[in-house]
């Protein structure tokens, strides 16, 4: 008897009147990789890659929601790889730099298994083969770019990224993260293209998700106000508390009988039985908090004693942007390769700064950094008078939105720990991004009124300074 499926068409979509599609096409050139789309992949993609009389997409936009580990990953790996190889620029964002990172190794991997070479330096005067690309492997930087000119670049969302850039088709990975900061960069970066497509691919928001357009995007295609847009979700009406009914998991998974099968959603089961509705039954949920750190990812890094520390103090000061407060934090290595964070205080600069200058002049400090304009100069000048070394080093622009991404991605490979400070954690867990600079950098601001972000900032860099050093070799005397 064969395996039960699960349903293989969504159970809620908006799909356009269309008589062609470049779907097959693309599902065959996924096949050359050795891969073999499922029936509801090869399905969906055809609705994505619809196209009208004139040989325009039918859907400039197309967003669909997935619950986890169901493949639906690989409906974008066969738009792009089509895409690639018809010559489009691409552009595919993510929210995390490991998943954008992860999407460019997973799509150059098909490439080279559906028999594209991979080139290195190439020699002067040296033809390449027609089926060959070259990447760039830079983390957070990748690209594939096809010798037919085909291009793709792999880059995590910032309210600035994609600015002055132009793409054929952009893909919003993590789609429940994108914000509307994010989509007023990106959203232009297609109006060039002569056929543009965007494509947002997801599952539903959970409660500490911080983007607003998918879940705006879903309503209003739901309801028929929006034009040239499709849609197609897996997903229950409401929430449950039966989590054990499997005729759900059938109905919302369609990769259940293929690479899914009950009793692996059976050990998913746990306590917290609306993230399983939402992760595994699809389930939309009315409301979210939007800091970027979730309280759940900030306590998993806390520790329960104090770990063996290697090294100096690395100290973070932040003069508050509106001229009221002033924070500083410190940081240091610990024996197994993390970073230790803390908070020594965040006072009124009414209070003059004989608080900070105590600690520098008796802690064993190796780096100082210092940002903020309201009080830096004063702060440098009393250091000098008080002979205090090594003297606090005034961080650039560039630099905070250094310190920002570097702490992003501790958080992500939790490489950054702390021991549960309340006013720290407060501080942490009410955030969200802001832009910084042109370049599409980014710094935090908090969320909630009375909140005291420098706390977090001068935490942040404090962070950095310990992140970039260079542990010092002790000096060897040979006789």
């Amino acid at each position: 008897m064969a395996e039960r499926k699960g349903r293989q068409t969504p159970t809620q979509s908006v799909i356009l009147p269309y008589q062609h599609t470049k779907g097959i096409e693309a599902a065959e050139i996924y096949a050359r990789s050795g891969r073999k789309a499922l029936e509801w992949q090869e399905l969906l993609l055809c609705d994505v890659m619809a196209q009208n009389e004139d040989g325009l997409w039918t859907h400039q936009k197309f967003g669909y929601s997935v619950p986890r580990r169901n493949g639906k990953n690989e409906i974008v790996v066969m738009r792009e790889m089509w895409g690639l190889i018809h010559g489009e620029i691409i552009c595919h964002t993510a929210h995390r730099t490991t998943t954008s990172s992860s999407a460019w190794n997973r799509l150059r991997s098909l490439l080279i298994k559906a028999g594209y070479v991979e080139l290195g330096r190439q020699k002067k005067g040296e033809d390449p083969p027609e089926k060959s690309f070259r990447t760039n492997k830079q983390h957070g930087l990748e690209n594939i770019v096809l010798t037919n000119g085909g291009k793709i670049d792999f880059r995590t969302r910032t309210p600035n990224g994609g600015l002055g850039e132009g793409f054929d088709l952009l893909v919003i990975d993590e789609a429940q993260e994108y914000t509307d900061d994010q989509e007023s960069a990106l959203i232009y970066t297609v109006s060039d293209s002569k056929n543009p497509q965007t494509i947002f691919c997801g599952t539903p928001p959970t409660p500490v998700s911080s983007g607003t357009v998918f879940t705006k995007m879903r309503s209003e295609c739901l309801a028929g106000s929006t034009y040239d847009t499709g849609w197609a979700e897996w997903s229950i009406p409401r929430q449950t508390d039966d989590v054990y009914n499997t005729e759900n998991w059938y109905e919302t998974n369609p990769s259940m009988g293929a690479h899914l099968d009950e009793r692996k959603i059976r050990a998913e089961i746990r306590k917290d039985i609306i993230d399983f509705n939402i992760q595994r039954l699809g389930v939309w949920l009315t409301y979210n908090q939007k800091s970027e750190v979730s309280e759940t990812e900030w306590d998993a890094l806390q520790l329960k004693k104090l770990p063996a520390l290697k090294g100096r103090l690395f100290a973070g000061i932040k003069f508050g942007p509106d001229g009221q407060n002033v924070a500083m934090s410190i940081a240091v290595k610990t024996e197994d390769g993390k970073i230790l964070v803390e908070s020594i205080d965040c006072q009124s600069i009414r209070k003059t700064d004989g608080w900070i200058l105590r600690f520098l002049k008796e802690a064993d400090i190796q780096m100082t950094v210092v940002d903020g304009k309201s009080g830096q100069k004063l702060l440098m000048d009393h250091c000098q008078d008080m002979k205090i070394k090594p003297l606090p080093q005034e961080v650039k622009v560039a630099e905070v939105c250094t310190a920002s991404t570097v702490f992003t991605q501790a958080l992500e490979q939790q490489t950054i720990c702390h021991m549960g400070q309340p006013s720290l954690k407060q501080s942490v867990c009410n955030c969200e991004r802001r832009a910084i600079g042109s370049s599409g950098g980014y710094g935090f601001k908090s969320l909630k009124e009375g909140i005291d972000i420098s706390l977090m900032d001068s935490m942040v860099l404090a962070h950095w300074a310990c992140a970039v050093s260079k542990e010092r070799r002790k000096q060897k005397i040979r006789v």
